[in-house]
């Protein structure tokens, strides 16, 4: 519910009142008495999803926006009018629920902070991921999630589109592509700066971590989550549902893989910080497409009704870009995608051609297969056929000491390269299981 306060101009307290009662809005009017040129406060309770509609007939009639319009929280409204009023205005879809358009641009705006206070808390943000990735620690890595000011921006762009506000819109696209750069800088920065001063042990691989791993080498599956993270902050605004949640959600789209990304960088790995910074951008495109498509569909529209024409344009014109470059970015990861499933098919098979070789040595039994790839961070390699990103492939053997033979080693060194396209290292490790 909301209670709201307008001034109404001199000469339209008459006409502004009819509407009211039309609307079967209950009202109280007061004289408005500071010699300006308004001369009629009127208050009014709402239901919130009728404050909109209500507010746009006060502007047709003549209330515009140089009018002194306030827009409050109503804890409760004893009224039988008002009761009446809501029961009019109840729906049992979301639009029940849903603020005004001019709540929308509000709460949008103060969610955006200023810019330097935005950029350094993203840098901030930035930071604490890397050390959480090369912690390979889940909680520091949510911790920068919670810190990052990433929500404001990224749904001020879906808001300014729908209502036709370039101003807006611009502002938050600038926010969010400033924090990005900015961002993987910053990580590249003091992931550098950690190795040289070795508070990272020498020679450690980033490809071993996990939590750094699965963003430099990222799948498709990612992009829903991107997605659900602009709808829901979409809804989550406009419903009045806690933002803060999702905002973590929109931030975890984005801010560990920036972390990553300046990792990459920071050790050498170009082609391993292409793949996090392609997932950043399908993210972050991934969150715009999301959000204007949950604005338009729950019916915000722009202010004026010809102004709604323009912004269909608009947004049909953006959302056709948004597409085209998720599309393209995206078969950058359904690459990387197809080579993990390769990799896991191929390692699949190698274990199954182990078993069925050590099958005909009664003593031996196979412990564990793992399969090592190139660690350059290249997703994939020259060809569709992935066993070229295989480097090694390591086999331990369980057995007594007078079973190892070499004889073993070479079968399973030609039954998996059947599976490969190049020639590949197949190490096997006997390991004393008992005696014969």
């Amino acid at each position: 519910m909301r209670h709201i306060q307008v001034t109404v101009p001199i000469g339209k307290r008459e006409t502004v009142l009819e509407l009211l009662d039309e609307e079967g809005v209950d009202y109280v009017v007061t004289d408005e008495t500071s010699s300006r040129e308004y001369d009629t406060v009127v208050y009014f309770p709402l239901p919130t999803n009728a404050v909109e509609p209500i507010l746009d007939s006060l502007q047709n009639v003549g209330v515009d926006q140089e009018s002194y319009t306030v827009v409050m929280d109503a804890e409760t409204v004893v009224s039988t009018k008002f009761d009446e009023l809501q029961e009019a205005y109840a729906t049992e879809s979301v639009e029940e629920e849903q603020i005004s358009r001019q709540e929308l641009l509000t709460q949008a705006n103060e969610l955006t902070p200023t810019f330097s206070v935005f950029f350094t808390m993203t840098l901030i943000s930035a930071v604490v991921a890397t050390v959480g990735l090369l912690l390979d620690s889940p909680a520091v890595v949510v911790g920068s999630m919670v810190i990052a000011p990433l929500i404001g921006p990224a749904l001020s762009a879906s808001i300014g589109t729908v209502v036709n506000d370039r101003e807006v819109f611009f502002t938050g696209m600038r926010y969010q592509f400033a924090g990005v750069a900015g961002g993987i800088v910053a990580a590249a920065i003091f992931a550098w700066l950690f190795q040289t001063l070795f508070l990272v042990p020498p020679g450690a691989e980033i490809t071993e971590i996990d939590e750094v791993a699965e963003r430099i080498a990222p799948e498709l599956l990612l992009l829903p989550v991107a997605l659900g993270a602009g709808a829901a902050g979409i809804l989550s605004l406009a419903t009045g549902f806690s933002v803060a949640i999702v905002g973590v959600m929109i931030a975890a789209a984005l801010v560990p893989p920036m972390a990553a990304a300046g990792i990459a960088l920071a050790w050498g790995l170009p082609v391993a910080a292409l793949g996090s910074t392609v997932l950043v951008l399908v993210n972050l495109l991934g969150v715009n497409l999301a959000g204007l498509l949950t604005l338009w569909y729950i019916g915000y529209r722009p202010e004026n009704w010809f102004e709604t024409s323009i912004a269909q344009r608009k947004l049909l014109k953006q959302i056709g870009v948004f597409v085209v470059v998720i599309a393209v970015l995206s078969l950058f990861l359904a690459g990387i995608t197809y080579t993990s499933y390769q990799v896991s098919a191929f390692e699949e098979t190698a274990s199954q051609e182990a078993e069925d070789v050590l099958a005909e040595h009664d003593a031996l039994t196979l412990l564990e297969l793992s399969v090592e790839v190139h660690e350059d961070g290249a997703p994939f390699g020259s060809s569709l056929d992935a066993t070229e990103q295989v480097d090694v492939v390591i086999i331990e053997v369980g057995g007594p000491p007078e079973t190892y033979d070499s004889a073993v080693i070479e079968q399973l060194d030609e039954r998996i390269n059947q599976h490969t396209a190049d020639e590949t290292t197949v190490q096997v490790r006997f390991v004393t299981t008992g005696s014969g």
